[in-house]
């Protein structure tokens, strides 16, 4: 697996720190309030663990499962709803936590979709920003990094299911999905 990265983009520490970083903020912006965290799954999973860690305000925690991908490694640009959330949001402050925004399609629909169910306030925390690939414009609150235009894999990050087990971010070799 480690032989099919170029180069590692994040450390396990860099990542640990980042989300630190983010959850004080998290935890200042929303003093004396309460949040439902929304993981995006599958790739959410280890990044929105390591941000709970850290929160100290009142929260519960729910998970979507949504997909524009399929098993390629462009967005299709059409979202679809797999596992929608548990309990209501209605009157909530909401702040979906994602591992990487790349098109913009998949968040900007589900704040849409989050606004429709009547939630209070809806805030995006990513582990990874990439600008670059931008279709739509979408505000993200919490940035852990921006990333260049190179495909990136490990930390909940896949290609075809593979490589979210890495504890680290690193950059897949073109060969591997090309």
């Amino acid at each position: 697996m480690h032989k099919d990265l170029e180069k590692v983009l994040y450390t396990e520490e860099e990542i640990r720190e980042t989300a630190k970083r983010l959850a004080d903020q998290i935890n200042e912006d929303y003093a004396g309030q309460e949040v439902v965290f929304v993981g995006l799954l599958k790739g959410s999973v280890q990044f929105m663990a390591d941000l709970l860690k850290n929160i100290e305000i009142m929260c519960t925690v729910d998970f979507m499962c949504v997909s524009s991908y399929g098993n390629g490694t462009k967005s299709t640009g059409r979202v679809n709803i797999i596992k929608d959330l548990s309990e209501p949001i209605d009157d909530k402050n909401v702040i979906i936590v994602e591992d990487i925004i790349d098109s913009g399609n998949t968040l900007n629909f589900i704040k849409r979709y989050f606004s429709a169910k009547n939630a209070n306030s809806v805030r995006i925390c990513t582990l990874l920003n990439k600008p670059s690939r931008r279709e739509v414009e979408i505000d993200v609150d919490y940035i852990g990094f921006d990333v260049p235009d190179e495909f990136v894999v490990g930390y909940g990050l896949d290609y075809c299911e593979y490589y979210r087990n890495l504890p680290y971010i690193g950059v897949l070799k073109p060969e591997i999905y090309a």
